[in-house]
Formats: structure tokens, sequence, C-alpha cells
């Protein structure tokens, strides 16, 4: 049985704690989260003790840590547990500033723990398919990826004041996949954006609506839509052309029933909210991170892919801002 410490007991942070309560080999162990009142109704919940981030890391009853806390403590409390020799599981991102995910990447590096970054959509099931099938060459050689990432509406502008803007904070799962689906790294960046759906993001210095092209050295391309809004759901659909065929994945819908009449056809709306959209990917990442406990697996999502991913953020926005493709 490993014993887990949950750091945040936020809205991530409870999706973690039912997906360790519910494992046959995983316990809550304690939960540390400076709100006493979330740590506290957690902990409750699952029989689990409130311990300080120093009292967690310190404590060898606890295996490994989950880290869901706020983005600007990620580098810190990585570090801290690796210092104790804890296995860590880690939301994204690392850090929002690249040399500082460096630093923090060295110290993990240097005392040898396994660090999985938390970039859930890998462990999406319809997504995952599309890159297994792709990778068993059902459509040849991989010529164009479209990635559409949609959110059914925009965060508060104090959020986006302090999310590192919407490259690092939203975009990010997106250049993750692209690597993920592609499965070769690409060589130049193009991005463009726009302010067109809360002037309060533009107040803010950032935008809410782009689109990035990757180029890879095969000659093939990658395109990723953002939008801070969608009228109709959460927006999350991807397609991979190839020289044979073509692979997608398509939204996942309220339920599944179409209405057929005279006057056409109906259907449901896609899933409101990314915790619905993505409960089964929050499941199987924890289930790849037991195997990694077990020392059955070495983590499928690095903290290199997780400074791979910012750094792809950081150079389209440097894209953005220059208004011209970057080389990567």
């Amino acid at each position: 049985m490993f014993n887990i410490a949950l750091l945040g007991a936020g809205r991530i942070g409870q999706i973690h704690a039912a997906n360790i309560a519910a494992h046959q080999q995983t316990t809550l162990w304690s939960v540390v989260d400076p709100n006493q009142e979330n740590a506290r109704r957690v902990a409750t919940q699952y029989q689990a003790r409130q311990q300080s981030a120093n009292e967690a890391m310190a404590d060898p009853d606890v295996h490994a840590v989950l880290i869901a806390s706020a983005t600007d403590t990620h580098a810190d409390l990585i570090e801290l547990a690796a210092s104790h020799g804890k296995a860590i599981f880690c939301e994204k991102p690392v850090h929002l500033d690249l040399a500082r995910v460096r630093d923090c990447l060295k110290v993990v590096k240097a005392r040898r723990v396994p660090l999985f970054i938390g970039f859930n959509r890998r462990f999406d099931p319809q997504f995952r398919r599309v890159q297994t099938e792709a990778q068993q060459g059902r459509i040849g050689k991989p010529e164009s990826l479209l990635i559409i990432s949609r959110d059914p509406s925009p965060p508060p502008a104090e959020y986006v004041r302090v999310s590192g803007g919407m490259f690092r904070d939203m975009t990010i799962h997106d250049f993750d996949m692209a690597r993920f689906i592609m499965g070769e790294e690409p060589v130049a960046i193009y991005a463009q954006g726009s302010n067109l759906v809360d002037p309060a993001i533009g107040d803010a210095g950032d935008i809410d609506t782009a689109f990035i092209v990757l180029k890879y050295a095969s000659g093939a391309l990658a395109t990723i839509v953002n939008s801070r809004r969608s009228a109709y759901g959460y927006d999350q659909r991807l397609e991979l052309h190839g020289s044979s065929g073509l692979l997608c994945a398509g939204n996942m819908l309220e339920n599944q029933v179409q209405h057929f009449s005279a006057e056409g056809c109906n259907s449901a709306l896609p899933q409101h909210f990314f915790l619905q959209r993505y409960q089964e990917a929050y499941a199987a990442e924890w289930l790849h991170f037991v195997a990694i406990l077990r020392g059955e697996a070495q983590p499928e999502c690095s903290g290199e892919d997780g400074e791979r991913a910012l750094y792809l953020a950081d150079k389209a926005l440097e894209s953005l801002r220059s208004q011209r493709e970057i080389a990567l």
C-alpha cells in the first residue's frame, strides 16, 4: 500500500483525492493546504490527516506526493519532495519560468526520484487511441494535425494576470498533445492571436483567441486552434491526416441520443466542463502513476516533457509579439 500526501485541496486536488482513495493500492494519507477549511473538508471525507508541507515531506510513512497546489508553488514543492526522496506527481506546469523549470529538474535528476507531470490529455482514451493507431501505421505517414481546444467561458481577468498568459496556461496542453500525437519535435512555430472574447483579458495583457502552426523537419504541420469561449460547450477535438487515411477524435457529448425527424437531426451538446470531459483521463494517469510507484513503468510524461511544452509556449509568445515565424 502506498501512502500519498495531497498538496492542494482545491478543485483539481479533490479529483485526485477521489482517484487516490478509489485505488486498492493507494491511501490518501494526508492533505496539505493553506486553506484550512478546504484541507479539513477533504481530510475528513477520506479519513486522512492534515499536515504542513514540511511535515508531509519529513513523514517516513509518506511514499509519494501529489502536487495540485497553486502554480507558483510547484517548483519549490517538487524540490522539497525530491530532497526527501518522495516520488512526485505534479499538475502542469512545473513553473511559468523556463529557467526555474530547468533548475528544478536538475534537483530531481540529482535525487533520482520519479517525476510525473500531469498533462492528463495524453491519457484520454480517445486521443490515446489516435496516437496508438498512428504509431501502428494505420494512416501511413502523418502529414497534418489539427487540434481544436475551446473553453466554454473565459477565466476572470484576475486569474489571467497570474496565469502566465494563454499560451502557458491553456495552449500548453495542446503543445504537449502535438508532441504526443506527432512523435517528433517541431522545428519552427508561428502564432497569431486576438482579444475577441473579453476586453478585460486584453487589458490584462493577454489574448483569448489564437491560431498556432508548428512545422516539422519531415514537412508535416500541426495547427492549434484556441478560444476562451465556446457557446456550445467544452470543444475538444483533433484530427490527424496521413498519407493513407485520417484519424479523428470528436467531442464527448452530454448524451449519445440523436433525434431524427423530417426537419433534420438533433443531438446533445458537448460536455460543458473539463472535469467531465477528462474524468477518465484523470483516473488513467493515476493508474499509470501507481505503476511507477510499483517500479513497473517510467513516467510517460516526464519533467523534460513539461519543460518542452513550456518552451513551445514561450516561443509561441515570441512569435506573436514579433509577428514572425520562430525557429526552434
